[in-house]
């Protein structure tokens, strides 16, 4: 495993680490898209099913757990503990605009027409677009909290840490995969606005 995967798994469960702290310290979840944490839980889901089939290493399987755990406590505390403080009115991005296309690419562009596989397509699919809520929702509002900006950028800098794991696993393995490359490279454009103004405020 390189330096640049495990750079950025941690970022991406810093993160995700970040949000709980935050959801938990203030007690609130304003500023919180639950739109975009329920779209990351199906993410996880839908990708790490190969945990009941295959195992890698023991830092894969604990980290594909860990992942699941913060996804559904996330909506949790969105949904259920603190739903009076969730701002549904400006969580108002149509899913469906997200999950017809991606589910209907899973099924057109995959490497193997089976359950399992099509499913990991359709994670990596719908993550490169999963943040678009939050984005949306900052937009509506024309604001963020300041820990929403720090989880919002360590999202940012995974992705781009697994471009970085991508090119070299190219050069040192010979391994290329197009679909999630793609949808990588896709996903960090998003990001790319929002680093803008990160930086610049």
């Amino acid at each position: 495993m390189n330096v640049f995967r495990i750079l950025g798994d941690v970022s991406h469960l810093l993160a995700i680490i970040i949000l709980l702290m935050k959801i938990v310290k203030s007690q609130s979840c304003a500023g919180i898209s639950g739109k975009s944490q329920i779209l990351f839980a199906l993410v996880f889901t839908t990708r790490y099913l190969d945990l009941f089939t295959t195992f890698i290493s023991v830092y894969n399987t604990v980290m594909k757990v860990v992942f699941l755990i913060c996804a559904y406590v996330t909506v949790y505390m969105i949904y259920i503990k603190f739903r009076k403080t969730f701002d549904s009115e400006n969580d108002s991005f149509r899913l469906e605009f997200l999950l017809v296309p991606v589910i209907g690419l899973s099924f057109l562009e995959n490497y193997s027409f089976t359950p399992l596989e099509i499913l990991w397509t359709f994670s990596i699919y719908l993550e490169s677009v999963a943040i678009l809520p939050q984005l949306f929702m900052i937009s509506k509002t024309g604001e963020a909290e300041t820990i929403t900006t720090h989880y919002l950028f360590f999202l940012g800098l995974y992705r781009a840490l697994y471009i970085a794991n991508w090119v070299w696993r190219y050069y040192m393995e010979s391994f290329y995969d197009q679909i999630a490359v793609v949808s990588g490279v896709v996903q960090t454009i998003f990001y790319c606005d929002f680093f803008y103004l990160y930086v610049t405020k």
